[in-house]
């Protein structure tokens, strides 16, 4: 017995032997197991580093492009803000996705064939720029249409599409490993609760842990996902949005351009009836009526041409400290007498509201649109109620309104008992000629007027509307920080002068000097006039007693204002007077008039004409009336 109790317990030892063994390898196996699941787990993260850096990247470019569309269209500088980051941004990206390929050469290699093409990329689009700066525009377009950037852009979309496509293979295949460890670790579990149960339970423990992580890390990654899914839809808003406001200004820089000559000719034709009606004050010919009717014609021509730049924000607007609510109770009888007895007006206005700064005409013009707007929708009659109150816009609204940035505003809501609107009608609400009032009973300009005037005010206008219930407009304009001293409008007479007040006139268009110096000898005054600036300061050096110089601002060679700087040299006494029909020029500055300026748009009547020389004669010269103005802040002009 002593000698086979050995041979009966080798079995046992070499059982217990292989059992120790086995679960130690099972051990070894479920640590070694776990440890790759977590590995697994970083490359899944990894990848999907990968993929948002080459999404930001192609984001990054995208931008690019678009700032520089904008601003070959436009011509502005503020579209450049966009696009002079970018190429640091790229390259700090192109950097971080080089480091995070670095494993890979198939992939770093395709990193440096896309930091090529992106920098040849931005070099094409940077020379566009460089020509349209340089005021070639034509050389500009031409690269563009060159389609040598569209290829290269369809080469980096091919190349990150190419790449990310590698980095979803790479991923599916570690899945795949990762799905297989799985299996081995479940056999690997039973073998171990087979061969010994302490083993065994130990297995199962880690397997459930690994099995956690790897939950874990499909949530995760399935939040990643939908992030990012959503970060991709929020871009494609912004981008639609931005498309929008580029052809907005398409358009406004198309209309501001007929203006200009459509206004000098209706400065003609008001300047000639008006001539006309004074000097046939006695109806001799019986013409009177037709007077009267192209009067009227000519003064909608020019209600239209304002409506349009207002559109375009290219009125020239003069702004000033204004209170809401005391503009809104001053208004009160004139929003009664429009719109009639059959509305009920209610004012609610907001205590302690705070103080903001706009052109007042415009504005209450604005106030008035909305009313009628509201009016024309309740014709069996109903309550109007116009609202003030301070509010604050944060960026939870901004981010669905890219028009606006966060901040204080000073809101006005004006608000109907209507018939309502449906949205589509409201999204097409601003588009300038759209109206849904019957034929001969609406341009389609009244708000397309109320959103450009807004915006060049660097407001926010909303539209809330539902089918039977009602509408509200809502008018946001910046609130004004600081204490600002509230200038008083005061009226100018018309007054005639007299033969020793000389007046010299600078036109370019030879009907409008010959008519506007015709006008002026009308009111009494002696005038000189030429077509140039060249001429015109030979006429200032040879006639000392030209005491104002009344001048276009568009003209060929040298503009109204420097001319005016250059006269005012010469002759430090001299007083001025622009005039022009369109209104993005050397006077008038992000839409506002600059506060040295004394101006009169075109068209203008006989006694607009007589009022506005008058006050321009009776006030300072110009060169000190420059001294006199203060710095203005960019907060101020609004």
């Amino acid at each position: 017995m002593t000698l086979a109790r050995p041979q009966l317990l080798t079995p046992l030892y070499w059982g217990l032997l292989v059992t120790i063994v086995l679960a130690a390898a099972i051990t070894l196996s479920t640590f070694w197991l776990g440890g790759r699941a977590r590995n697994e787990d970083e490359w899944v993260r990894h990848t999907l580093a990968v993929r948002s850096e080459l999404q930001m990247i192609q984001s990054l470019l995208l931008g690019a492009e678009s700032s520089q569309r904008g601003y070959l269209l436009t011509g502005r500088d503020d579209y450049l803000s966009l696009y002079d980051p970018t190429s640091s941004d790229l390259t700090a990206s192109i950097a971080r996705l080089a480091d995070l390929v670095s494993d890979s050469a198939r992939q770093s290699e395709a990193v440096g064939t896309l930091r090529q093409l992106i920098f040849g990329k931005l070099a094409e689009m940077q020379k566009t720029i460089d020509e349209r700066k340089a005021g070639r525009p034509d050389a500009a377009l031409a690269i563009v249409n060159s389609d040598d950037g569209r290829r290269s852009m369809d080469d980096i979309r091919g190349l990150i599409s190419s790449m990310s496509a590698t980095e979803d293979r790479v991923m599916a295949e570690r899945e795949a490993m990762s799905a297989t460890l799985i299996t081995l670790l479940q056999l690997g579990s039973v073998a171990a609760f087979l061969l010994i149960c302490g083993v065994g339970v130990l297995v199962v423990y880690s397997a459930n842990r690994s099995l956690s992580a790897i939950r874990d890390g499909n949530a995760q990654l399935s939040i990643a996902n939908q992030n990012l899914r959503e970060q991709i839809n929020q871009r494609e808003e912004v981008e639609s949005q931005l498309r929008q406001s580029l052809k907005m200004q398409a358009i406004g820089q198309l209309t501001g351009g007929i203006a200009h000559d459509f206004n000098n000719m209706l400065g003609v034709v008001i300047g000639a009836l008006d001539l006309m009606r004074r000097r046939l004050k006695h109806d001799e010919f019986g013409i009177s009526r037709y007077i009267d009717s192209a009067m009227m014609a000519t003064e909608r021509s020019t209600a239209l041409t304002q409506r349009l730049l207002a559109f375009a924000r290219q009125q020239p607007l003069s702004p000033e400290l204004i209170d809401a609510n005391k503009m809104i109770a001053g208004m009160s009888e004139l929003l009664r007498s429009t719109l009639g007895e059959h509305i009920q007006i209610e004012t609610v206005l907001a205590a302690g509201l705070w103080r903001t700064r706009a052109d007042s005409p415009q504005l209450e013009s604005a106030i008035l649109n909305i009313a009628l707007n509201g009016r024309d929708a309740m014709p069996g009659g109903g309550n109007l109620t116009i609202e003030t109150g301070n509010v604050y816009l944060d960026e939870a609204y901004c981010s669905g309104n890219a028009d606006v940035e966060p901040g204080q505003f000073v809101m006005i809501a004006i608000t109907d008992k209507g018939r309502g609107m449906d949205p589509e009608v409201v999204a097409r609400a601003f588009d300038p000629f759209f109206t849904t009032k019957p034929a001969g009973k609406g341009t389609g300009l009244g708000l397309s007027q109320v959103y450009g005037f807004v915006k060049q005010s660097h407001g926010h206008i909303k539209i809330y509307s539902e089918v039977g219930t009602g509408t509200t407009v809502k008018i946001y304009l910046p609130r004004l920080h600081g204490r600002v001293e509230e200038v008083k409008r005061t009226v100018p007479q018309a007054v005639n002068g007299n033969a020793g007040e000389i007046i010299l006139v600078v036109e370019d268009d030879a009907l409008m000097r010959r008519l506007t110096a015709d006008t002026l000898r009308e009111l009494g005054y002696s005038v000189l006039d030429c077509e140039g600036a060249a001429a015109a300061l030979a006429i200032l050096d040879e006639t000392p007693d030209v005491v104002l110089l009344f001048t276009d601002v568009v003209m060929p060679e040298m503009n109204g204002r420097t001319l005016a700087d250059e006269a005012a040299k010469r002759r430090p006494d001299v007083k001025v007077l622009f005039t022009t029909g369109y209104t993005r020029n050397a006077v008038v500055h992000g839409g506002v008039l600059d506060p040295d300026v004394n101006f009169i748009s075109k068209p203008f009547t006989i006694r607009q004409l007589a009022a506005k020389v008058r006050a321009v004669l009776d006030g300072p010269p110009f060169l000190k009336a420059r001294a006199n103005v203060p710095p203005v802040s960019d907060l101020e002009r609004l």
